[in-house]
């Protein structure tokens, strides 16, 4: 039999599927990480209540309201979207990310002089864009507040891609893409206490005064995905949703 052949077949809805090992553990992991609990919703919403005062949340890259926004609980919040995959939504601010700092630094809207609590960034998946968001983010966000960083953890290159479009590999449309790389940048900050939760696809978490984990040396300096994925929980400080409860009690 021709090798191609018997690699591929087809299953009952007439899609493509490969029957190696590789496949097989992408397809495997995607289950596995789609499973996973709590939320970044649930993330979100239990560091809003370290709070004790009426908090302020901003959130970056909402797309649908109803997948994360409307579920977080904050006495202010502001949504930032360019509309360009979910039109139908209300958003408060919809343009870029880039543009939307620069005119809150110019006091175009909002204030400049307003600190968030909370800031969710969860735009453009490219770790460019991704570190500008965050450089941005830093500077709006409150001296006790936190940065949450969603798709810090790839289970996969196929996932960890750069072009969301390629849908037909292991990974399909699945797309974290490389955020992952501008986390990991800002683990090497000794300005920042930094962890990732392990769950809904990594939720990374920034803080400028919060333990929540030390900065580290940088030991990818290329920011490779193996390396990454050679030492994912140090590198990235992964820990688990009850481990971050224990340390922000």
């Amino acid at each position: 039999m021709n090798f191609f052949k018997k690699l591929k077949t087809y299953n009952k809805h007439g899609r493509r599927v490969v029957n190696d090992p590789f496949h097989k553990n992408t397809l495997e992991l995607t289950k596995s990480e789609l499973k996973k609990t709590p939320k970044r919703t649930d993330v979100i919403n239990f560091l809003l209540t370290r709070f004790n005062r009426e908090t302020c949340y901003l959130e970056i890259g909402v797309r649908n309201p109803a997948d994360n926004y409307n579920h977080i609980n904050a006495g202010t919040k502001y949504s930032v979207d360019p509309g360009v995959e979910y039109q139908e939504s209300s958003i408060d601010f919809k343009m870029t990310s880039d543009s939307f700092f620069d005119k809150l630094k110019n006091n175009e809207v909002l204030s400049k002089d307003l600190k968030f609590d909370v800031i969710f960034i969860d735009g453009l998946h490219l770790a460019e864009q991704a570190e500008r968001d965050i450089k941005n983010a830093l500077d709006f966000t409150k001296e006790d507040g936190f940065i949450v960083v969603h798709d810090c953890n790839p289970p996969t290159e196929w996932h960890a891609r750069e072009n969301y479009q390629y849908k037909n590999s292991p990974a399909h449309g699945y797309w974290n893409g490389t955020t992952w790389k501008a986390f990991l940048k800002s683990r090497f900050n000794p300005e920042l206490y930094s962890c990732c939760i392990d769950t809904d696809w990594g939720v990374g978490i920034l803080s400028k005064k919060h333990l929540v984990g030390h900065s580290i040396v940088n030991t990818n300096p290329f920011y490779e995905y193996k390396v990454l994925d050679q030492n994912r929980k140090e590198s990235l400080n992964l820990i688990s949703f009850n481990e971050l409860k224990k340390l922000l009690a």
